[in-house]
């Protein structure tokens, strides 16, 4: 296999030991599909990343671990890509951990393996709980600075916060949806991937404070633990929707979007309004298509942004704990959706 990387930079872009790559490398046999995989895609990443980077100055490798469904990874991704040529001639070399649904035991497991490899930081979009809050304290103390991601872990040994206000964004729902809707009324289905994201909360108290200050005969069913997947979050938008006839608008917090409207195409029910979140692929689609009316978007660049200098700032001995820096929200419509990277 081709290569102009060394062994342990592969490694650690892999994941994998430097044994096993190198196993990888020289074709030897007792080498499962999956991990020859991991290595072609592991120098493929390197490739890309070299292709924008100047060969001198300092190279900061940093891991960004999330749980969140593949359309948001994708996007965030393209975003922490597309900033890394900003940073020059300081370089940052990014190996990214997804997945769309990881139990807070295997997020702590994944935090903790990579604080023994070894990095120059951590950005995080995790589960609001104990044990993620405890490693991410084992990874400060180890001089690993760990920064949050569109939702916060704030009694937490993290430097940053790099991402929307969550709070304001579902208050803005609740605006967009109360001021449509009107003195008609009817119910919004909220729909959140896991109530154990902090950000997830905030938009849905954000969302409630509202409604019930200046909309009262706006009503509210959530339905949760979805993890933002279509077949989870189709089968509880379903179930909503059979037990609660007076459903007729959509706040969607935590995605599976193309799923509640299948569902309520299936009962052959209308969608007065739908307010979503983020400019992935899946949402621009149905944004052109109309089947959504706004999109709560704030620019994850702006966020890779932040993340990037705070990791920096630990690096260059500035002060520990970085100002936040939230990134703005926009609200999009059909009529003024920006251009795709």
């Amino acid at each position: 296999m081709a290569h102009l990387f060394l062994v342990k930079d592969i490694a650690f872009q892999a994941g994998l030991s430097t044994a096993t790559v190198d196993r990888v490398l020289n074709g030897r046999p007792g080498v499962r599909r999956q991990t020859e995989m991991r290595v072609k895609a592991a120098i493929a990443e390197l490739e890309k990343q070299q292709a924008g980077a100047i060969g001198s100055g300092r190279v900061l490798a940093i891991d960004i671990v999330m749980e969140t469904p593949q359309r948001f990874s994708d996007a965030v991704r393209a975003a922490f890509e597309a900033e890394m040529a900003t940073f020059l001639p300081g370089v940052f070399r990014c190996r990214f951990h997804f997945a769309e649904v990881m139990k807070p035991g295997e997020l702590v497991q994944r935090l903790d393996r990579i604080r023994l490899r070894g990095t120059h930081g951590i950005v995080l979009k995790a589960a609001d709980v104990a044990e993620v809050a405890a490693a991410v304290a084992r990874a400060d103390a180890a001089g690993i600075p760990v920064v949050t991601l569109v939702t916060d872990l704030p009694n937490s040994a993290r430097i940053a916060y790099a991402g929307a206000d969550n709070r304001a964004a579902g208050e803005t729902a609740a605006y967009l949806i109360g001021e449509f809707l009107g003195t008609d009324g009817g119910k919004v289905l909220v729909t959140l991937s896991s109530g154990r994201f902090r950000g997830e909360e905030e938009r849905e108290i954000g969302f409630r404070r509202v409604i019930r200050a200046r909309y009262p005969a706006i009503g509210i069913t959530e339905i949760s633990e979805g993890h933002g997947t279509d077949a989870a979050t189709g089968t509880l938008a379903a179930a909503a929707l059979a037990a609660d006839p007076a459903i007729n608008a959509v706040y969607s917090i935590g995605g599976g979007n193309r799923a509640v409207l299948a569902a309520f195409d299936a009962a052959k029910r209308p969608v007065r309004v739908f307010v979503a979140h983020d400019l992935d692929a899946d949402n621009r689609a149905l944004l052109a298509a109309r089947r959504i009316g706004f999109v709560l978007h704030h620019d994850l660049r702006t966020d890779a942004r932040s993340a990037f200098r705070a990791i920096m700032s630990r690096a260059t001995a500035l002060p520990r704990t970085v100002p936040a820096s939230l990134s703005s929200v926009e609200i999009v419509t059909p009529y003024n959706m920006p251009a795709g990277d």
